[in-house]
């Protein structure tokens, strides 16, 4: 089977085990990995993105611990059924807002003008109630 298709930046500064669980939070909320579905082994993942076995480790026990995995030793990582979630506190959006805003500044200084940007957050978002 073919495993999820993420990419990460080891020149980011952001840490690769973010990249990873991130990238595959986007697989598992966007529906492209359904429950049932087996992950590619650690040791696969990171031989594939060129980091050490233990950075994909981790992604899979932050997504186990949002309730997306099932970690079986042997067995590897399943996607499971997941339970909607309790709503976002106030202080986890205000986070996930400076995320954004220091997105939206990293693609304006590249040039991307702003009714691109805005563009690209509607269709992303519109995409989230299908």
């Amino acid at each position: 089977m073919a495993g999820p298709r993420i990419r990460i930046d080891l020149n980011s500064p952001v840490p690769a085990t973010r990249q990873i669980a991130d990238g595959l939070r986007v697989e598992l909320v966007e529906g492209r990995l359904k429950p049932g579905s087996h992950l590619p082994s650690v040791r696969r993942v990171a031989m594939e993105l060129g980091v050490h076995f233990n950075t994909v480790a981790e992604a899979y026990r932050m997504l186990a611990a949002e309730g997306w995995l099932d970690l079986r030793h042997g067995r590897g990582a399943t996607v499971v059924e997941r339970t909607q979630p309790a709503n976002a506190s106030r202080n986890e959006v205000a986070d996930y807002r400076q995320r954004l805003r220091e997105l939206i500044s990293q693609m304006r200084a590249r040039g991307v003008p702003p009714a691109k940007i805005a563009a690209e957050l509607r269709a992303l978002a519109e995409g989230l109630n299908s």
